[in-house]
């Protein structure tokens, strides 16, 4: 496996846990609220897959071998990236504070 590829993965591994780390709004913007809801960081998540998807696209384009990908394709990776969000859902939700 080249670099870039490990860098998707990594990105991928880094951006599926960004939501679930911080209380701000794609790590950047404050939200009034001292809590995110689910519902913000499931559309986080849904944003980052499409954000780190094109940069694995951009890099495949520009290696110079691009293919053509089916639904499976997209179906499988946004389940690997649910997958890979896994350490920071724990941290947030299942692990207990005082």
């Amino acid at each position: 496996m080249s670099a870039a590829g490990w860098f998707i993965v990594l990105l991928a591994l880094v951006g599926a846990n960004l939501p679930f780390v911080n209380q701000r709004l794609f790590a950047a913007v404050p939200l009034k609220a001292a809590k995110k809801s689910a519902w913000i960081r499931i559309a986080e998540l849904i944003v980052l897959y499409f954000v780190v998807g094109a940069l694995g696209f951009l890099l495949e384009a520009r290696a110079g071998n691009r293919f053509e990908q089916g639904w499976q394709f997209y179906a499988i990776t946004f389940a690997l990236f649910v997958v890979f969000a896994f350490p920071g859902f724990t941290f947030q939700y299942l692990v207990k504070r005082r």
